[in-house]
């Protein structure tokens, strides 16, 4: 049992006991059978008066009725009704409220016909007779007096408990507005924690991809070019000795690239791009013409034609132009045939389009054919997926395109003139 029900049956209790004691001192012994029922409801509607309010105010208005149809004087047990009306409106519902609101009113109208009709019985002690207060005020201004003092006496404890229950509804509104706000901050602090790990997360791709291309590329030139030295003729010191060198500028470069690379992460964050060389318009063509030529020094015999006219392009779209070219070639060195020509295309028209296509080199193993072949380099491509997240952030797309019979692999690159950076 709560303390609420504890101390509701207490208060109860205590108006039974009291009322009983009133009903035996005040009544005959032929006549206790009203008083004791006026008393019992009055206890019962205290008792009920915070679990139920409305069944509280129901039997205060039986207990009325009784008294009317009884005839019974008011008895000072009743006084317990204060108690109801604070209840009613302290904890009871919203019918609950409007019930004990209207029903103070009529509360009042009945005590003045009670108070007219039987005289105050028991409360004579607080006001006198009936008769003793008609004759000195009237009966006309014991009317009002009576109406007043009855509204005053049930309003008052009405407006308290409406009073400590709008305190109440602000103490707890004000509790669960900071709750919110407290909620609303964690969630914001973690929102940012959130978007700084994704952050954090982006970056490392965008560095793992920056460092691939720029290691992978250098790699598989000096990979090539040690290949090759294995063919020369012992003799010729010189052509070896610029192989040599070749790998060794291959090497500086990748590691300056490198360098470079970390450097801009740990000074910048790696956006879209981040790490990559910055290109002017006028030095694109140049740098990408750098980069077939370090393929045809590797020993790769390249095709390279360029069809259009050169249109200036964003700097960020220069970025990804480059490096997407750097990863095909990157491709074609290692998963073409020596044997056979990388043809690289650059085409400007609606847009610039990069095609890179190549011999993919097939091992004669258990008669695997060539449709396979190109499909294993394909996805032995670690770059591709780098590739086309690249393209895809400045509005561009990859299409990757195989010839079975012919055993040829072909990347195509697109990009718009205009990038759309998020």
């Amino acid at each position: 049992m709560t303390m609420d029900r504890v101390s509701s049956a207490v208060a109860g209790a205590a108006v039974l006991v009291v009322g009983l004691l009133e009903a035996m001192l005040s009544s005959g012994l032929s006549n206790r059978l009203a008083p004791t029922l006026i008393v019992v409801g009055t206890a019962a509607a205290v008792g009920f008066a915070r679990r139920m309010p409305i069944l509280a105010l129901l039997l205060l208005w039986a207990v009325c009725v009784l008294q009317l149809l009884r005839g019974s004087e008011l008895m000072l047990v009743q006084l317990a009704i204060v108690y109801v009306a604070f209840a009613a409106a302290r904890w009871g519902s919203r019918t609950a409220l409007w019930l004990s609101a209207l029903s103070i009113p009529v509360a009042a109208g009945i005590l003045l016909v009670m108070v007219g009709l039987y005289g105050v019985g028991g409360l004579h002690i607080f006001g006198g007779s009936g008769e003793a207060v008609a004759s000195v005020l009237g009966y006309d201004a014991r009317s009002v007096v009576v109406f007043v003092v009855g509204l005053a006496a049930l309003s008052a404890p009405w407006l308290a408990g409406l009073a400590f229950r709008f305190g109440v509804d602000a103490r707890r509104s004000r509790v669960l507005r900071r709750e919110a706000e407290a909620s609303t901050a964690r969630a914001d602090r973690e929102l940012a924690q959130a978007r700084e790990i994704m952050r954090l997360r982006e970056e490392q791709a965008q560095l793992a991809n920056d460092v691939h291309d720029v290691v992978g590329h250098s790699l598989a030139v000096i990979l090539a070019q040690a290949e090759s030295a294995q063919y020369l003729d012992r003799a010729d010191t010189e052509v070896l000795r610029q192989t040599m060198a070749k790998i060794a500028t291959a090497a500086r470069s990748s590691l300056r690239d490198v360098r470079q690379v970390l450097s801009e992460t740990a000074g910048q964050g790696a956006a879209a791009g981040a790490g990559a060389p910055e290109h002017e318009s006028s030095t694109l063509s140049s740098d990408l013409d750098g980069l077939v030529e370090s393929v045809r020094e590797s020993g790769h015999s390249v095709e390279s034609s360029v069809i259009g006219e050169q249109r200036p392009l964003a700097p960020e779209l220069e970025t990804v132009v480059f490096r997407v070219l750097q990863e095909m070639l990157t491709n074609a060195i290692r998963h073409g045939r020596r044997d056979r020509p990388i043809v690289v295309e650059r085409t400007w028209a609606d847009g610039l389009r990069l095609r890179v296509s190549n011999s993919v080199a097939v091992e004669a193993r258990g008669g695997a054919d060539e449709a396979r072949a190109a499909e294993q380099a394909e996805q032995s491509g670690f770059g591709l997926d780098g590739m086309r997240r690249r393209l895809q952030s400045v509005g561009g797309s990859l299409e990757i395109l195989r010839d079975g019979d012919a055993a040829l692999f072909t990347a195509v690159a697109r990009l718009p003139y205009r990038a759309v950076i998020g």
